[in-house]
């Protein structure tokens, strides 16, 4: 069974940057899927924050556009999410996903801290 890793968390003063990535922890045969970053502030439920599709597209939830940027390598199932200018309202985990037509893969998530 396929397995997601996410990595690249950790703690970030305001108005800093992380870079997540996840990639898949055992051999993977996506064919067709899109990829995607959600998080979980303590307390709240799941959002989903991008998710990129295999043509390239991306999608963004208003609370983050114009400072978080996903991209995938495809050929090797793997994505990031470049994250700029954060805030402390985006403290939370953060969970990636690959969903295909059969169902949708998770990771375990990754903690991002931003605090002064």
């Amino acid at each position: 069974q396929v397995q997601l890793a996410e990595s690249g968390g950790g703690a970030v003063q305001p108005g800093g940057s992380l870079r997540l990535s996840c990639a898949p922890s055992s051999r993977s045969t996506f064919s067709r899927v899109v990829f995607g970053w959600s998080r979980q502030a303590p307390g709240k439920s799941r959002e989903m924050v991008a998710s990129i599709d295999m043509s390239g597209t991306p999608t963004y939830a208003d609370s983050v556009k114009g400072r978080f940027t996903i991209s995938s390598v495809f050929a090797n199932d793997t994505v990031f999410l470049q994250m700029d200018n954060l805030k402390p309202e985006d403290t939370a985990v953060y969970y990636c996903s690959a969903r295909t037509s059969a169902r949708t893969y998770w990771g375990k998530g990754t903690l991002v801290t931003v605090s002064s």
